[in-house]
């Protein structure tokens, strides 16, 4: 199982970026995909979260409302629209991802067996 995300960058606060996280695979061999993010001296917080049942997407309180997660199973891709982006964002963002997570989980990253690199989000003052 491979998982591989991009799309990290700098941007001012105010701005968007744009993560993508490519499975091996289809998206849908996994029961769900998750994304993870970890600041510095912090640990890794959940952010988002999308199963393969139903396909609805869940959201820590922190990003609800600035941060969408979709899946498109045919480029086997899972991203994470964020915007509005604060300085608080920063961190590097993970995805994960887990074949029999159920619901009461999606939140907790122990959870998950299988991570990508991160990559690194920056927002500026």
């Amino acid at each position: 199982v491979q998982l591989q995300a991009s799309g990290g960058g700098s941007v001012q606060a105010g701005g968007s970026l744009r993560l993508s996280c490519v499975a091996s695979g289809s998206t849908l061999d996994y029961d769900a995909i998750g994304w993870f993010r970890q600041a510095p001296g912090l640990e890794r917080e959940f952010v988002a979260a999308i199963r393969r049942s139903g396909g609805t997407a869940y959201y820590a309180d922190s990003v609800k409302g600035r941060f969408t997660m979709s899946r498109d199973n045919n480029k086997k891709t899972v991203d994470l629209q964020m915007n509005s982006l604060k300085p608080e964002d920063t961190a590097v963002y993970y995805c994960a991802a887990d074949s029999t997570l159920i619901l009461s989980s999606i939140r907790i990253a122990t959870a998950y067996d299988y991570w990508g690199q991160g990559t690194e989000v920056t927002v500026s003052s």
